[in-house]
């Protein structure tokens, strides 16, 4: 389940816009320590690595695997493949096998315990791994044999998980797809069976998860185009499919998380119920975006109203990561957690599903993989269990930081030639020490920022206020009230 926004560049000609969102990309990684490049022996450590993987016996190459990402993607953690199973379905994911390639304590091992995780955004990826292995020889790109742990999910004609199992397997995919593809091969009948299944599949995913009373964050990108010195923002429409394919690797994370809780050792993605506060702010944000939100709406049904198709809408979801404030990691061994749930989603849940891009995967994976083999969990995986939470904490804050600093170096962008424009919006947000600063929400374009007032800030209320800051340089956007 993603948890941050992210931008992306889709079009960055040379430019000053282009200059100044690098520039400043560089400003955020230098303030967070942060730096796409590895040292040297890391270097030295994946390649040779990379050149000598630790390949499993089991051969499941004859499964015509696929990939979908976006465009030009090359970290491939997962290729899928559906059949169907009497009236059910039988669902086989690969996932990318980091620890075939990666030794406990040894130098690529230590610098992604420092990482924690990918950090995105813009036209800049500062890797969890060195690209020799993330890129390349870890990464499932097509027609290439891989090692990988191979997910066997069987699913009923309610779309209800039955069973689940996991081995390692060599895999070998046979198509990298990115969603636009994807979807067109669906929608015009050409699509092989697999992705004919996975349109079947998904959206009664989707029905299970409303009957729970789950919800899952349809986060949209968002889009930056930089060209000459003029800075464009939109949000890119969701298909159909990228919310299918998100489910099963929700379906896998919950049969990860029941094999755990049942044999009581693992590591769990975790998420309290939300701050009714935070609950109270949304309200007022659908308020500024002129999205209607009945006041017995629950917020999951709400989520599950938005479209994201529409800007306000997309902006909408965006606002909702505010409720994912809180999820966390737990790791244990010997007793279930106290509260072993994601709110969120309404059930126990585990990331497995992205080991090139997160450190906690390759655990949670070698510790199902051990749970279904009938062995015992690596030494080097329980003795990491009490501390990696808190690594995997850190990391996920860091990333939180480094993706909201490049929206807000964009939005700066965006709004560089507007500074003294009035804008509507309204203020969602209060500082409780100063009532007089807080945060405002406009529609046009979609910014949440900081807003000043002379007197206390009228909370949930619509204002006019005025653009008194956007700074390119700082990365920073202040409104006043007008």
């Amino acid at each position: 389940m993603p948890d941050n926004r992210v931008v992306r560049v889709r079009r960055a000609e040379e430019g000053v816009a282009a200059a100044s969102l690098r520039a400043g990309i560089a400003r955020i990684q230098a303030e967070l320590e942060v730096t796409p490049g590895f040292p040297v022996e890391v270097e030295e450590a994946a390649a040779k690595a990379a050149a000598d993987p630790r390949m499993p016996d089991l051969d499941r190459t004859e499964i015509p695997f696929v990939t979908i990402d976006p465009p030009g993607s090359m970290d491939l953690d997962q290729a899928l493949h559906l059949e169907r199973d009497g009236d059910g379905f039988v669902v086989h994911y690969a996932i990318a096998d980091v620890a075939a390639f990666v030794t406990p304590g040894d130098p690529v091992d230590v610098e992604a315990h420092r990482r924690g995780e990918t950090l995105y955004g813009a036209d800049s990826t500062v890797p969890l791994h060195p690209p020799v292995l993330s890129e390349d020889a870890a990464s499932l790109l097509p027609d290439q044999i891989r090692p990988a742990l191979l997910w066997t999910i069987r699913v009923d004609a309610t779309a209800e998980g039955t069973d689940v199992s996991v081995e390692r397997a060599r895999v070998r995919s046979t198509a990298r797809l990115d969603y636009e593809t994807a979807q067109r091969a669906i929608d015009d009948g050409s699509a092989a069976e697999s992705l004919r299944l996975l349109a079947e599949l998904g959206p009664l995913r989707l029905q299970r998860e409303a009957a729970r009373g789950g919800v899952s964050l349809p986060l949209p990108d968002q889009q930056v185009d930089v060209s000459d010195d003029v800075w464009e923002l939109e949000y890119r429409s969701l298909l159909p499919v990228e919310e299918w394919n998100a489910q099963l690797s929700l379906l896998t994370g919950f049969g990860a998380a029941s094999l755990m809780v049942y044999a009581r050792v693992g590591l769990l993605r975790t998420l309290p119920p939300p701050d009714p506060r935070d609950v109270r702010r949304l309200h007022r944000t659908a308020r500024a975006l002129h999205v209607d939100w009945p006041a017995e709406q629950l917020y999951p049904d709400f989520i599950r109203s938005l479209d994201p198709r529409r800007p306000n809408h997309a902006a909408m979801v965006n606002a909702c990561t505010r409720l994912l404030r809180g999820s966390g990691y737990v790791g244990f061994d010997g007793a279930v957690p106290a509260e072993p749930q994601h709110a969120a989603l309404a059930s126990e849940y585990a990331h497995v599903t992205a080991p090139l891009r997160r450190l906690g995967d390759r655990y949670a994976g070698e510790i199902c993989v051990a749970l279904c083999a009938g062995t015992a969990v690596p030494a080097w995986v329980l003795d990491q269990l009490p501390s990696l939470p808190g690594v995997l904490q850190g990391a996920a804050q860091r990333a939180h930081r480094y993706e909201s600093a490049i929206l807000d170096l964009v939005e700066a962008g965006v709004l560089k030639d507007r500074v003294g424009e009035r804008f509507s919006g309204v203020v969602v947000d209060l500082d409780e020490e100063q009532p007089t600063r807080g945060v405002v929400t406009v529609q046009d374009p979609a910014v949440e920022a900081p807003v000043t007032a002379t007197g206390d800030l009228p909370l949930g209320k619509d204002v006019v206020v005025e653009l008194v800051r956007a700074d390119v340089t700082a990365g920073q956007v202040e409104f006043r009230l007008a």
